[in-house]
């Protein structure tokens, strides 16, 4: 039987959704428009005439997200299945067309856009998620072949390197790392043997290692996480700046709206540096804080995904752990960057972070979590109307054979 595109959700399985998974994803959402707010006064202040540019541009970017999840929300997970191929092929037509003049939009040397005039759609956001969506249905339809075979191993990993080839000439380092780390990480989640991992992990590392030395502003970057004080007023700055914000922090931080690296100081704070502001200003406190509300969101997500495993619906389980290895990848990355435990690259911090791309799609994506949630339960209703209604069987066919003795 054909499923239906449009599978409505009632306004009572909305609210049966897991109560810690969307309290954690306000939350979450709401200090991210916070400190938005926060770390872009000064250069809202100074771009546009007012302070609070950026503030009304993420809320726009929010109401867009909450539009694209009311929808997502309405399509059963069985179309998401069966269109897994075309959004991936999609999401590759996107990233060539990101590369024609003329389409793509060129930011401090990086052509990763394309100008929607509402927003700037970044084309590694939208590859990242259906790449998710693809592998999910690829590990359901190849699993035999990815636990036994090497070409159910090595097919995929052929089609992510050329996702990467078209990442790198952007070029987006970092959206490189991410998708081939999430790709692994689901074969390896989908049964692949450990050898044949460990092997392709290897030649991977050994690769982006190559790409990484190519060119001289990606060593000159490596140099400088090294050692950021070595020319802390010039390829060290960035850095160097994100570390001073986390010393004004201390452990309790200087207050909302008290920081002051974002006056001007610390470039892309509202955007890739935005976790260094949260630390100034609530502190190494509040920055833990965050990363746990991350690690709560993420095991919720992975429950959910378990969950869809023990019902029988693998394609969803597999597909909410893609989602939350994708959360978790970019949030070490970010951290790791602003922390300087990892070079500097541009991936921002997921719900956190100013940006049209970033947010719609990873909002969307956990709107997709929320209908995996809800289907669950509506399997584990009937599956417990089914016992029910057994046990009441048998119990009547015992009262028969008492009543006959």
């Amino acid at each position: 039987m054909t499923p239906k595109l449009l599978d409505r959700v009632s306004v009572k399985e909305l609210l049966s959704v897991d109560f810690v998974f969307v309290c954690t994803l306000f939350t979450i959402l709401v200090m991210g428009l916070v400190m938005v707010t926060s770390a872009s006064v000064s250069v809202s202040d100074d771009l546009f005439g007012h302070p609070f540019h950026f503030m009304q541009r993420q809320i726009l970017y929010l109401v867009l997200a909450l539009i694209a999840g009311s929808v997502l929300i309405n399509i059963s997970t069985d179309i998401m299945h069966k269109w897994g191929i075309v959004m991936m092929l999609l999401s590759l037509f996107l990233l060539v067309l990101v590369l024609v003049p003329g389409i793509g939009k060129s930011v401090n040397g990086s052509q990763r856009w394309i100008n929607l005039f509402v927003f700037n759609l970044q084309a590694s956001e939208v590859a990242k998620v259906c790449m998710v969506v693809y592998m999910s249905g690829y590990l359901v339809r190849r699993a035999d072949q990815v636990r036994e075979q090497w070409s159910g191993f090595i097919i995929p990993l052929g089609l992510t390197f050329g996702f990467l080839v078209l990442l790198l000439l952007e070029p987006d380092f970092g959206a490189s790392v991410v998708l081939l780390g999430t790709v692994m990480a689901m074969l390896f989640l989908g049964g692949a043997r450990v050898y044949q991992f460990i092997l392709v992990l290897v030649m991977a590392c050994c690769a982006l290692a190559v790409v990484a030395v190519s060119e001289s502003y990606r060593m000159k970057r490596l140099m400088n996480f090294i050692d950021p004080w070595a020319d802390p007023f010039n390829e060290g700055y960035q850095l160097s700046q994100a570390l001073i914000a986390y010393g004004r922090g201390e452990w309790f931080g200087l207050g909302l709206g008290n920081s002051v690296q974002k006056l001007s100081y610390l470039p892309e704070a509202h955007t890739d540096f935005v976790f260094s502001i949260w630390v100034e200003e609530t502190g190494m406190l509040g920055g833990l804080l965050l990363i746990l509300l991350f690690a709560v969101l993420v095991s919720r997500i992975f429950r959910i995904g378990n969950q869809a495993l023990s019902f029988g619906r693998p394609f969803s389980g597999y597909m909410c752990y893609g989602f939350s290895i994708l959360i978790v990848a970019q949030v070490v990355i970010n951290v790791g960057v602003n922390t300087g435990f990892l070079p500097t690259k541009g991936l921002t911090l997921p719900l956190i972070s100013y940006g049209g791309s970033s947010l719609i799609i990873t909002l969307s994506s956990l709107f997709v979590v929320a209908r995996v949630n809800i289907e669950n339960i509506r399997i584990n209703r009937v599956e417990s109307s089914n016992n029910v209604n057994k046990q009441s069987k048998q119990q009547k066919d015992m009262d028969m054979v008492l009543n006959e003795e």
